[in-house]
């Protein structure tokens, strides 16, 4: 186990090393540039989209709305990563991370805007009329069949990485918050949390999409209204807070307190690497919600889906990085969920259950989002005759992941999600002259 362990460690320095990070940002720069800056100068547009895409239309193809399309592409993004991730990456990087993960999220939106048109593009219909699509889908219908393997490839790392990632470190996660706040019993978070998620994921894509409606606005405005109550109160201190970042972006940061210091490197490394786990924009997985919205248009559908990536890091991730930074709570030595808790209960009361509670929600959405991603990467693999069967494993692993122990599993799931992002960021340069070329009419008509 010890020989294994290492042998993961060893893959994950690599693929989440220069090469990949250079690959993420590579491929995010050039769509951006290729779209001229569209996605930043439409952000608008998107928004406007979403507005009008909040209720169900079947004259259209697709089974969920572009606004429930979006909800559960962000119950799956905004999770430990916003909480606990954003908090590791200043604890590793130094508070120049955030820096670094605002360009990546800037990048990040023409990724996710490309991710969704070519899952609306090349979608499919399956034997049950439903709309599946995905890395897998667009990769097999725009590369052709000499590519299939490449899909295939996605498939099976998205399969496993859910079961990961998307299922028992969420799990974890709140059995350990609910504990350690409330002393709710961790066999007792077990159950409740599988019979919850069982209760949704037995009704399918639709289900899930509506709980993802309905809890994902109603957990980020709670836990936004929280972190923007903890920079009133330090607004002072919020000036120094973006000098502070914006010099560590380019510039060592001495140990001080209970941090050890970091290396500009440590910086963009972790920076860059904990905003891809964040929004996941390049990794894939996103596509396959937006590929069930009820849409005729790609474009219309990425620029809803772009907003994902806005939001889960330009927005929700800024609140915990400045919470943390205005408060000074980075130089205590304390690191992931624990540090974004320290911060918030500094400056207001109950701030410690605050977090906890969001935490417990957004893990949970995630739970469900992510059971999405990896039914269809299973769908994909298996056919349909899999897909009740993986809904009852993935019900019956949740209480296992909320009582075990889970270094071993963090890190796999760490390696395996971004193992996922390189046939994805593979499709996304080839396929780009697609999206380019069916961006540019639809602006050449639609001006807004």
């Amino acid at each position: 186990m010890e020989g294994l362990n290492e042998f993961i460690k060893l893959v994950n320095g690599f693929v989440w090393g220069t090469p990949m990070l250079v690959m993420i940002l590579g491929v995010g720069l050039f769509l951006s540039f290729g779209l001229k800056l569209m996605p930043i100068l439409k952000l608008g547009a998107g928004f406007k989209l979403l507005w009008s895409g909040r209720s169900s239309d079947q004259t259209k193809a697709g089974e969920i709305s572009p606004y429930n399309a979006l909800m559960t592409s962000l119950s799956a993004t905004i999770g430990t990563g916003n909480i606990a991730g954003v908090a590791t990456a200043i604890f590793i990087g130094g508070p120049g991370a955030l820096f670094w993960m605002w360009c990546t999220a800037l990048v990040g939106m023409a990724t996710k805007f490309s991710e969704a048109v070519l899952a609306v593009k090349y979608r499919e219909v399956d034997a049950n009329g439903q709309h599946v699509g995905g890395p897998m889908y667009y990769i097999k219908n725009g590369l052709g069949s000499k590519w299939t393997w490449l899909g295939t490839t996605f498939a099976v790392f998205g399969a496993f990485a859910g079961f990961g990632i998307g299922n028992t470190v969420q799990a974890n996660s709140i059995a350990d918050a609910l504990n350690s706040n409330f002393g709710v019993p961790m066999w007792l978070t077990a159950l409740i949390l599988m019979v919850l998620v069982g209760a949704v994921l037995m009704g399918g894509i639709k289900r899930i999409a509506d709980v993802a409606g309905k809890l994902v606005p109603l957990m980020t405005v709670f836990y936004f209204t929280a972190g923007v109550a903890v920079l009133i109160i330090n607004v002072g201190e919020i000036p120094a807070a973006f000098e502070l970042i914006l010099h560590s972006a380019f510039n060592p940061v001495a140990a001080q307190g209970g941090f050890a210091g970091a290396a500009v490197w440590a910086a963009i490394r972790f920076g860059v690497a904990r905003g891809v786990f964040s929004n996941e924009a390049g990794l894939g997985s996103a596509p396959i919600a937006h590929a069930a919205a009820q849409t005729n248009n790609p474009i219309e559908q990425g620029l809803v889906a772009m907003l994902g990536t806005f939001i889960d890091t330009l927005i929700v991730c800024s609140i915990t990085g400045l919470a943390i930074i205005v408060t000074g709570s980075w130089t205590s030595g304390e690191t992931g969920a624990s540090l974004t808790s320290l911060a918030f209960a500094q400056a207001i009361p109950f701030g410690n259950y605050i977090v906890a509670i969001a935490l417990a929600i957004f893990a949970f959405t995630t739970i469900l989002g992510w059971s999405v991603y990896s039914e269809k990467c299973v769908q994909y693999l298996l056919g349909e005759k899999a897909v009740m069967p993986f809904r009852v494993v993935w019900t019956a692993v949740v209480p296992i992941g909320a009582l075990m122990s889970l270094d071993f599993v963090w890190l796999l799931a760490d390696t395996l999600n971004a193992m996922m992002a390189i046939p994805n960021l593979i499709a996304l340069a080839l396929l780009s002259p697609v999206v380019f070329g069916l961006t540019k009419p639809y602006f050449s008509t639609n001006k807004g």
